[in-house]
């Protein structure tokens, strides 16, 4: 290995990044022109770099509009770009998301629609049911960001009180011809819950949305819980006849990212044990987990050095008032658990460059890291405590900081073992 281990697992990232970018994976997934018109129409973190990639390679007329976070928009020449807020719904997000189901229920018979969703798409694709107003609609997204509950749990929920999601897009365009590429940000890479699956069945019930609402205890108006015992509530399911013409392509994924740093970690002569590009579960508990996994690995002294590689989704229950997003505090909790290991350092970050509501990808740890804290008069149990590990590692200059990286494939976590 020749590398510095920071500047090596911070190559590794970038390269999990740029694996997954849609100036790679859109031109080779683009459909067949139809004979009518050509209508883009998208939502998520990716979704103006992918409208862009679309239309650097598309030789016909094109129309459409996608809709993207603050921050991540990227000039387009035929296809409308809106940014809107993300994690928590806006205004923006809202008319953005009447005016994408508008333009679908325009398409007709022998046109194309073309949906780009990547992760991210959920939130921003906003168009609550008929018996909630914006405010309640963002109102339940911040509880369900702040309960714990998995991401398949949350686009439960949002799908059952959408206008939009679990396949209510593909049918507002029905009889056109829909075709989705979607890049993968979710745990098993379902194309049901990919930004809650706008043009795509929907497996789960509102059965499911009540109980995951009860289970954590969720705040929500009468009218939700009323509505969630209608048929109104219920998405098209798999098999629905009003679906026949949507085709589905998933075009990047978490494993492929994985891959990517794993080839360039072994050409550095690494040795490599990957996790899974599947991982959940509460982010401290994690850490704490991957910890003590490095611990053995240095401990038996087997095929060093070595990087253990895992993506997924792991979650944050907010109890304090700090800064941080799950990488960061996945990262502190690993930091404290190592107690200055001499052998291991590591990498969690978000692979859209945002970790959490933050301005950084993530945060990275090396042996050194609980020292340096204890010099500046850092407490890292405190900062642990109060949800706040942005602010710690902002205090030793550990953030990686790489922007908007314009695509999502979910979190990148890389421990390097010597």
């Amino acid at each position: 290995m020749d590398m510095d281990p920071k500047e090596l697992l911070r190559s590794l990232f970038d390269l999990a990044a740029a694996a997954a970018a849609p100036s790679v994976c859109v031109p080779p997934n683009l459909p067949t022109p139809s004979r009518g018109r050509t209508i883009v129409l998208g939502a998520g973190k990716a979704a103006a770099s992918m409208a862009r990639a679309v239309e650097e390679n598309w030789s016909g007329p094109l129309e459409g509009l996608v809709v993207t976070r603050y921050g991540h928009g990227v000039a387009c020449d035929h296809i409308e770009v809106v940014e809107a807020s993300h994690p928590v719904p806006d205004a923006a997000g809202f008319e953005a998301a009447q005016r994408i189901l508008e333009r679908a229920r325009d398409a007709r018979e022998g046109d194309l629609v073309l949906c780009l969703i990547s992760g991210g798409a959920s939130a921003l694709l906003t168009a609550p049911a008929s018996i909630l107003s914006l405010d309640e609609k963002q109102d339940i997204n911040r509880q369900l960001l702040a309960c714990g509950a998995s991401i398949s749990e949350m686009n439960c929920v949002r799908k059952h009180l959408s206008a939009i999601k679990g396949g209510r897009l593909a049918l507002a365009a029905a009889p056109a011809r829909v075709v989705s590429l979607l890049i993968s940000d979710v745990p098993g890479d379902d194309p049901a819950t990919i930004g809650s699956g706008p043009t795509v069945a929907d497996p789960t019930t509102r059965e499911q949305a009540s109980e995951i609402i009860s289970r954590y205890k969720l705040s929500v108006p009468s009218a939700v819980t009323s509505f969630l015992n209608t048929p109104e509530a219920e998405t098209p399911k798999p098999g629905d006849p009003r679906l026949t013409q949507v085709e589905t392509k998933l075009i990047a994924a978490p494993a492929l990212s994985l891959k990517a740093a794993a080839d360039a970690a072994r050409a550095q002569g690494l040795s490599i044990i990957d996790l899974g590009d599947a991982l959940e579960g509460e982010a401290r508990d994690v850490g704490l987990a991957h910890a003590d996994l490095a611990l053995n690995i240095a401990d038996a002294g087997h095929n060093l050095p070595a990087l253990i590689l895992s993506g997924g989704e792991t979650t944050v229950t907010i109890r304090g008032q700090g800064r941080g997003g799950p990488n960061t505090e996945y990262a502190l909790a690993m930091a404290m658990a190592l107690q200055g290991s001499a052998r291991v350092h590591a990498i969690a970050c978000d692979t859209d460059g945002i970790d959490g509501s933050e301005d950084n990808a993530g945060a990275i740890i090396a042996p050194d890291t609980i020292a340096r804290a204890q010099v500046h008069g850092l407490n890292p149990e405190e900062f642990l405590r109060r949800n706040d590990a942005w602010s710690f590692f902002s205090a030793l200059d550990d953030l990686v900081v790489s922007g908007p990286t314009l695509t999502n494939v979910n979190d990148f976590r890389a421990i390097l073992v010597t």
